[in-house]
């Protein structure tokens, strides 16, 4: 099956409601594979998309909630977006990062990488008619397995006000109960850069983080996107973990937060990465129990369309326990 070919699958697979399989796509799905398929370093200030954090073919079925994000018109006003967390300032980024890499060392993690995500997601509704703004959530559970076959699945969460402050920095997610969407892959329908994890040393972490996009001399923005890229299709044990902390932090553009509470309540201590342009930011959530890297939050830096600057754009957690949905 062709790139396109599977991309076309993966959008009428994510609403089989409103598409029969063998219709033709309408400039609503043509759009939304043309903005997957575009390079993920391209410019940013047009896009009028909220999804999680597929970068390229690389990861886009792995990232297949990308597939149902909701395009919004340009010039159209939107509701405000979900509460950035709160940090109480603690510490410097070698701290942060040497506090998780101890954490890392103590705590216990997966004996080996396993092919095995499960993601929380959050991403923006906008009713095409009214343009009313909601927050969806999901739990997607990605296997998948050296033929790169697999299978994707993302439950629904209940739909809140992205107004509503209490719903934006609870603990909870209520589950609908229902599926959004399913998806079986045959193998060789996958496309995942690393089929076989490497060892835990540096340089492995550097060839697999370049695999997944990680130029030359990179920037901490570079790393951070690898990095997401890499932690949507693995579950890394925590020497792994432990040096990708390593190499963000070498790269000298990592900003301290401190210490918060993520949107699933656990404790967590931030790292904050700007891209290159100014247009975005990303907080790097790390576990304060484990060490583990749980989380990304992007914050848009700059108007774009219907989303003024400081709206929080996309929200992703990672090493969510079963019981979440």
């Amino acid at each position: 099956m062709t790139e396109s070919a599977l991309l076309e699958r993966l959008i009428a697979d994510a609403d089989p409601a409103r598409t029969p399989r063998d219709a033709d796509p309408d400039p609503r799905a043509l759009a939304t594979r043309d903005r997957i398929m575009r390079d993920a370093r391209a410019p940013r200030r047009r896009r009028a998309v909220i999804a999680g954090w597929a970068s390229g073919m690389a990861v886009a079925a792995a990232s297949v909630a990308v597939a149902v994000a909701v395009l919004v018109p340009p010039g159209v006003a939107v509701a405000a977006s979900p509460s950035p967390l709160e940090f109480e300032a603690s510490g410097t980024t070698a701290q942060i990062v040497g506090d998780a890499q101890t954490a890392l060392a103590a705590s216990d993690g997966p004996v080996d990488a396993e092919r095995v995500v499960r993601s929380a997601s959050w991403s923006f509704s906008v009713d095409m008619g009214t343009y009313e703004t909601t927050v969806v959530p999901q739990l997607i559970t990605i296997t998948w397995n050296p033929d790169l076959s697999g299978r994707t699945v993302a439950i629904e969460g209940v739909p809140y006000d992205p107004t509503d402050a209490s719903a934006n920095v609870g603990s909870e997610i209520s589950s609908s109960g229902e599926v959004a969407w399913e998806l079986e892959m045959e193998p060789g329908q996958f496309t995942a850069p690393v089929v076989d994890m490497p060892g835990s040393t540096q340089a492995d972490m550097q060839a697999v983080l370049a695999a997944y996009g990680l130029p030359g001399d990179p920037t901490a923005a570079d790393v951070t996107t690898a990095i997401t890229s890499v932690l949507g299709q693995w579950t890394l044990t925590n020497a792994q973990e432990s040096e990708m902390l390593g190499i963000l932090a070498e790269t000298g553009g990592a900003e301290a937060l401190g210490t918060s509470t993520d949107r699933l309540g656990r404790p967590v201590t931030a790292l904050r990465v700007q891209a290159v342009d100014g247009s975005a930011s990303d907080v790097v959530l790390i576990s304060a129990t484990t060490g583990r890297i749980v989380g990304v939050e992007r914050t848009n830096l700059v108007e774009d369309g219907p989303f003024p600057s400081g709206a929080i754009i996309s929200y992703q957690l990672w090493d969510v326990d079963e019981g979440v949905l």
